[in-house]
């Protein structure tokens, strides 16, 4: 048990090591005094505006939980006190990646008698669901800004010279495709007991028992309903903060959801709360868009800071409310 808390606690310093140093990378040859011209130069009120988005965001993502929490076991969830769980597993997050999954769960087995188990179950849907929802918002953005989604292709690698050169060897191709279908079988085959494929097939197959589940839920058009609408409101919060400040105010719509799709990409990176790969990602498009690199690096501080101290802020405050709730007991324990 002692070497599992030392790998976990490795794991975590390592995850914010390397987070630090993105940070750090990014921001030292930047003037304190430009960040600080730049904060007094926005507009606050919009930036106030996508504060209150985000909170009506956190809301409906705990009324989408309650819909999944579909159980007659333990005191039935309200989304106030979804709410609060849901805060506490950001707060969390912010110090353990991915831990404030489980610490949400079980801040609701604590106070409402739910099994864990049962709880992580409805978290791994929701997260199956948010998966499919960011590939989407992907391709909608390629379909948006696809000259930008080429050009930046084209930096990486000549998408022209490229398409020549498969079509003047188009045999070799199709044979070498076959070749690696064919060999991704025999391995799926051959390994089919091995850790990393098992923990592989047991991921697909979670994302598709939860997509299968969403219909039986009592309120399924709420829970689809409720996962677009976060992303609505996800963009609002970025194209509403981008008014705010000077340097963004004059992207488009799809330039913003292009911001807005680097920036969750950032998000998924196993660091504590984004830090560093939100800032870089969010950054790099920026300066694409022809934002100076400058500008680009403070947006990306400022929109992540804001969103940092309202986690931090409202997490505080759903712990210290939760933990004063008495702990659940069971009616034939009373």
């Amino acid at each position: 048990m002692g070497q599992k808390y030392i790998k976990q606690f490795i794991q975590v310093v390592i995850s914010l090591g390397i987070a630090i140093w993105i940070f750090w990378f990014l921001y030292k040859d930047i003037a304190l005094d430009s960040l600080i011209d730049q904060v007094k130069s926005s507009n606050w009120s919009w930036i106030v505006f996508s504060i209150l988005i985000s909170i009506l965001g956190y809301f409906v993502r705990s009324w989408r939980w309650t819909l999944l929490i579909d159980t007659e076991e333990g005191q039935k969830v309200t989304v106030t006190r979804a709410y609060h769980a849901l805060m506490v597993g950001y707060l969390v997050n912010m110090l353990i990646p991915r831990a404030g999954e489980v610490a949400r769960c079980g801040v609701l087995t604590r106070t409402n008698g739910i099994s864990i188990g049962y709880l992580i179950g409805t978290v791994i849907v929701e997260r199956s669901v948010d998966l499919l929802c960011l590939v989407s918002v992907i391709l909608l953005a390629f379909m948006v800004e696809r000259e930008l989604f080429l050009n930046l292709a084209n930096q990486l690698i000549s998408i022209d010279s490229l398409g020549e050169q498969l079509l003047s060897n188009l045999p070799i191709v199709i044979g070498g495709l076959a070749i690696l279908l064919l060999l991704v079988f025999y391995i799926l085959k051959r390994f089919r007991d091995h850790g990393l494929i098992n923990k592989l097939q047991h991921f697909f197959r979670e994302i598709l028992s939860g997509l299968k589940q969403i219909g039986t839920l009592a309120n399924p058009a709420g829970f689809w309903i409720s996962s677009i609408s976060l992303w609505v409101i996800y963009f609002l919060t970025m194209y509403t903060i981008a008014f705010g400040i000077p340097s963004t105010a004059n992207l488009s719509s799809g330039e913003i959801l292009l911001v807005m799709v680097m920036g969750s990409i950032g998000m998924v990176a196993p660091v504590q709360g984004g830090i560093g790969t939100f800032h870089a990602l969010v950054a790099f498009i920026l300066i694409q868009l022809g934002i100076s690199e400058v500008d680009g690096k403070i947006f990306a501080a400022i929109i992540h800071g804001t969103q940092v101290l309202l986690v931090l802020g409202a997490g505080l405050i759903s712990w210290l409310i939760m933990m004063k709730l008495p702990s659940w007991i069971k009616p034939e324990e009373v």
